[in-house]
């Protein structure tokens, strides 16, 4: 039953915050996009050396970041090596790199057919950008729901910075917790920018 509490109480807070994010005027959030794209670029410069693996994803919707021209991989690819998520039918991740051109090249064309599965290329991150609906000041992730996020950050080691991107509300929102749930270090929204929450 109490199972049955935490996933009703989860997706509660996935519509109301998908709600609000929709009814969020254009114009604001385009400038809030710029805005969180700047600290995030920011945030990048300091801790990740020019050139090294960045996995992000492509938002869309009205999730931060979508209004970008060129998009955030695009940006992100013109200096580091960009790895972008795809779904798999076991609802894991295996990854793809992008260009600067948008380009996405598929890894297992790319390298050898007898190399590991790709979900494993997460591993190389020096940083990891996720989408998010909200994130708790103990860095608890409320993401879409189907776990694939969390399975993959369990790739990550603990020394690589997990960062989401939300709006300035999502931060701080008590979120409801479960075993398998995957903690971020830190968020970017526009008005605060980066906030470390390691």
């Amino acid at each position: 039953m109490e199972g049955i509490g935490m996933h009703e109480s989860k997706q509660a807070a996935r519509r109301a915050l998908l709600d609000a994010r929709t009814a969020m005027p254009g114009e604001a959030r385009a400038a809030a996009d710029v805005a969180t794209w700047k600290a995030l670029r920011d945030f990048l410069i300091e801790v990740v050396d020019e050139g090294a693996t960045v996995a992000a994803y492509r938002p869309f919707g009205a999730e931060p970041g979508s209004t970008l021209e060129p998009e955030l991989p695009e940006r992100l690819a013109v200096v580091y090596r960009v790895l972008l998520p795809v779904l798999l039918p076991d609802n894991d991740l295996a990854w793809e790199r992008v260009e600067a051109d948008g380009a996405q090249e598929d890894a297992a064309a790319a390298g050898d057919p007898g190399e590991a599965p790709e979900p494993a290329r997460i591993e190389d991150a020096a940083a990891v950008i996720v989408p998010g609906l909200a994130v708790s000041y103990d860095g608890i992730r409320l993401g879409r729901g189907g776990g694939s996020y969390d399975r993959a950050l369990a790739r990550v080691g603990p020394q690589v910075p997990v960062v989401a991107l939300l709006r300035d509300p999502e931060l701080g929102i008590e979120v409801p917790a479960e075993p398998h749930d995957r903690p971020v270090t830190g968020v970017i929204t526009p008005a605060k920018g980066f906030v470390s929450l390691r």
